[in-house]
């Protein structure tokens, strides 16, 4: 076996090109009807997310007791990750099959892809922000979508903090509801798409960014387990994006992504991208909060040393462009490896 053959060998096992027109069709479905329509029910998080929060989320509630020991709860936690999991990864096996069934022009795939993936309704809920936040005049829901989506309680949050869960939320959906399952589809298909989507919908739901007692504890890790490399690549598109921004910093930014440097976002917190998009903006991301459930979230500070965290609707305004920018050349370049390979480049 020559080294050209064994490269080919290789990327064919990295992912499989055939299945970039529907992820880019399925990104571009997604962010047209959800700029236009909005956050479906108040949340711009994926229907997926919400169809597994109806699921496990009363069950999970009851579950997740927080005067009991940490191991009980991490247990607990285990067995509705595991059955979640499991639902998840035949669901996408179904699509899958179904795909096989009815192959014309690859609709089933479109279709079950769109379903856990979220662009527009993010944007859609950050401009009606912005607009809140310029005060212009009343925007019905703009703070309710925010709320709903981070399960953040912003009754009780300033303006600067609610900014910040703003540009916070943008990143975060765009590294587990756009770049995490397009990568696993491109890898292994919808059975592996589902299943990543699972597991960030359960850490979603019950991780807490990090601070869960115990519970959110199995979903947390195992996807981290199969979202770390995705996010360092939504760090990167975050940077990128920064390039096409007036006056952020891509430089700062991509320095900003390795482990020595000061400043970054736990994982948990956001990790990559938040931190990318952090110093893009030369700001400051992060901070303590509360949940909906009156857990305290006691993130830490990501961004430039001495770097502002007084956010205001300019930052707003900067940070959704740079989102929509790492939105556009992720998609870009998915195409330039689809024609790539049309072209032989990586046979």
């Amino acid at each position: 076996m020559d080294v050209a053959e064994l490269y080919s060998q290789i990327h064919a096992q990295i992912f499989n090109p055939d299945r970039i027109p529907v992820a880019v069709t399925a990104l571009l479905i997604v962010s047209v009807f959800g700029t236009f329509i909005g956050p479906l029910g108040g949340s711009a998080n994926p229907v997926f997310w919400r169809a597994v929060d109806v699921l496990f989320g009363g069950p999970g509630g009851r579950l997740d007791k927080t005067e009991r020991k940490a191991g009980d709860l991490a247990t607990r936690g285990m067995i509705i990750t595991i059955v979640a999991i499991i639902m998840g990864f035949l669901l996408g096996q179904f699509f899958q099959t179904l795909s096989r069934h009815y192959p014309n022009f690859l609709i089933v795939d479109i279709v079950a892809l769109s379903i856990i993936l979220s662009a527009g309704a993010g944007w859609y809920a950050l401009i009606r922000l912005y607009r809140a936040i310029q005060g212009a005049s009343p925007v019905k829901g703009a703070f309710y979508a925010l709320a709903t989506t981070t399960r953040s309680n912003l009754a009780i949050a300033d303006e600067f903090t609610i900014t910040r869960v703003g540009i916070g939320m943008g990143a975060k959906l765009f590294d587990k509801a756009v770049v995490g399952p397009v990568i696993w589809y491109l890898i292994a298909g919808l059975p592996a798409a589902y299943l990543y989507a699972t597991l960030a919908a359960l850490a979603w739901r019950f991780g807490k960014e990090g601070f869960t007692k115990g519970f959110g504890g199995p979903a947390l890790h195992l996807e981290k387990l199969m979202g770390f490399v995705p996010n360092v690549f939504s760090g990167m598109l975050i940077a990128l994006g920064g390039l096409l921004t007036p006056t952020a910093g891509m430089t700062r930014s991509l320095l900003s992504l390795f482990p020595a440097k000061k400043g970054r976002a736990a994982y948990f917190e956001g990790g990559a991208p938040v931190t990318a998009m952090a110093y893009a903006l030369n700001v400051s991301l992060g901070g303590a909060s509360q949940d909906v459930d009156g857990s305290a979230i006691k993130r830490g500070w990501a961004g430039p040393e001495g770097a502002t965290a007084k956010l205001d609707g300019k930052h707003l305004h900067r940070g959704l462009y740079i989102l929509v920018m790492g939105h556009l050349i992720f998609a870009v370049s998915l195409l330039v490896v689809m024609v790539l390979h049309g072209r032989g480049v990586f046979s």
